[in-house]
Parts: structure tokens; C-alpha cells; sequence
């Protein structure tokens, strides 16, 4: 089989998987799964709003899983893992499918999305977009929508910010088609933090001069000890080069490093 056949396969066993835990677990919040291959087997997660409906009473329904996904999917032995999601009013599914439901109930479309939206809101999201179109009232279909918040309808921070879904509500008069777009953050928010990421990722690497590094530079040769020096020139601080003098002083004490140390002490503090 080819490369292309083979990721063609897969796609198309991860689209059957969704669908068959959509039909099983219509109750549980059901969003998305993972699928991964090791070694040992094959590794599925599932994320879900409600996990306790998939899991069932001390785990007994995880022995059906596995046996329908052997059955149907021809997975040997496959390990479960049931998520639940942490903020299920910034995830577009759980939410689209709540306002699906509402409305298959007979529940008001206007008042229904405008709650969701306040609920999106509320959770800390940075913008919301809850499109419901199909025949609302009367014998036409039409669009309505209902936005608040900050949203980006295209470039590369609405990829990699907004969570899309869409859910399809079967009525008397017809299908109504339900979009909810949830913008969990504003990309200015994204940066910030990937420069304390950054921030932090600098002070975790600072530059420490441990007492093994000390001994190896000042058991060195002079002209050694120099070059070791010169190479950490850029991790190296002023009380480091006080502490090396310090040392060199205390058990050395020769004339070559001192008057070299002390010359780039002088030097840095020159410059501040």
C-alpha cells in the first residue's frame, strides 16, 4: 500500500471511529478522540463533557468499548482513555450541540444562543459567533447571528485561536443548521504569553557557576584557566568573577589569574 492510501485509510477510519462514538454516546458531550499507534498497541483517547456516561459505574462500559472497537474497527486489545474537558463552554462542539438540542426540544433558537453566548462569554473567552440558519419562522429559510466579543474571521491567528463546529437540528419544518465559532483568546493575549514562556525559559537557563565548574577552571593551567574563562564570557556575571577571584586567592594565589581576573572585574564595573 501506498504512503497516500495509507494516511487516505486512516482518515477514513478516524471519521467512521467519530461517528460511531457520536452514535453511542449522544449524551456524554462526546468532541473528538486520539488515536495513537505504539508499540504496545493502539492508545485511544476520548474527550468528552460528561465522562462518567462513557466510562458507566466503576468502568464497567470500557469492556464494551473495546470489544465494539475490535469488532467494528479491528482494533487488537486497544487502551481506553476517557478526558473530560476542563472549560466545555470554550469548546465549539459541546456548545453547538447543546443549542442543536435546545432547539430539537422546541426551545426559543434567540434565547437559547443568546444564553450560550453569555455562557461562552462568562468562561473567558475573547468572542463568540453563533450562526443558526434553515427555516427559523415562516416558509423561508434564513440566517441569523449572534456575536459579542472580540473574533477573527481569517489569517493565521483565527487557525490557530478560533474553534469551529457545526451541528445540524432535525425540526418539523426542516434542518436547521447550527455554527458556533469561539475565539478563546486575543492574539495579542497569545503573545504575552509565549514571551513569559520566554521570560521563563531564560531564568530557568541562567547561568550558574557551581563549585565543580570553579574547580575545573582553576585546576587548570594559567593559560588554560584563561580560555575556559573567555568561553563562558557570556554566561559569566560580576560576583562571578569576584567568586573565582575569591578562590583563586584562597588556594592558588597566582600573580598571572589574579591580574587577570581583576582586570575584568575593573572592566564590568566600568561599565555599569
Amino acid at each position: 500500500m501506498t504512503l497516500e492510501k495509507e494516511f487516505i485509510k486512516k482518515g477514513i477510519n478516524k471519521n467512521q471511529l467519530e461517528d460511531f462514538f457520536e452514535r453511542e454516546y449522544p449524551r456524554a458531550g462526546y468532541t473528538g478522540c486520539d488515536i495513537q499507534r505504539t508499540p504496545m498497541g493502539v492508545k485511544i483517547t476520548i474527550y468528552a463533557d460528561k465522562p462518567g456516561l462513557i466510562i458507566g459505574r466503576g468502568g464497567g462500559r470500557i469492556n464494551e468499548i473495546t470489544q465494539k472497537l475490535g469488532e467494528d474497527f479491528g482494533f487488537e486489545d486497544p487502551q481506553i482513555d476517557v478526558q473530560e474537558i476542563e472549560k466545555p463552554e470554550l469548546d465549539a462542539s459541546i456548545m453547538a450541540k447543546e443549542i442543536k438540542n435546545a432547539i430539537e426540544n422546541n426551545a426559543n433558537y434567540r434565547r437559547v444562543a443568546s444564553g450560550v453566548l453569555r455562557s461562552i462569554l462568562r468562561r473567558g473567552a475573547a468572542g463568540a459567533e453563533i450562526s443558526i440558519s434553515g427555516k427559523l419562522s415562516g416558509s423561508r429559510g434564513r440566517t441569523e447571528r449572534f456575536q459579542d466579543g472580540y473574533m477573527k474571521s481569517c489569517g493565521e491567528p483565527a487557525k490557530r485561536l478560533v474553534d469551529k463546529a457545526v451541528e445540524h437540528a432535525k425540526t418539523r419544518p426542516g434542518t436547521i443548521g447550527v455554527k458556533v465559532k469561539i475565539m478563546k483568546e486575543r492574539p495579542d493575549e497569545g503573545l504575552k504569553k509565549e514571551d513569559k514562556k520566554t521570560e521563563e525559559t531564560t531564568e530557568e537557563r541562567k547561568f550558574e557557576l557551581t563549585e565543580d565548574k570553579l574547580n575545573e577552571i582553576l585546576d587548570s593551567s594559567i593559560s588554560e584557566g584563561k580560555e575556559k574563562i573567555k568561553k563562558l564570557e557570556g554566561d559569566l556575571q560580576l560576583e562571578n568573577y569576584k567568586k573565582i577571584l575569591d578562590y583563586e586567592t584562597d588556594f592558588k594565589n597566582r600573580k598571572g589569574m589574579l591580574k587577570f581576573l581583576e582586570s575584568k572585574i575593573k572592566e564590568l564595573e566600568e561599565d555599569e
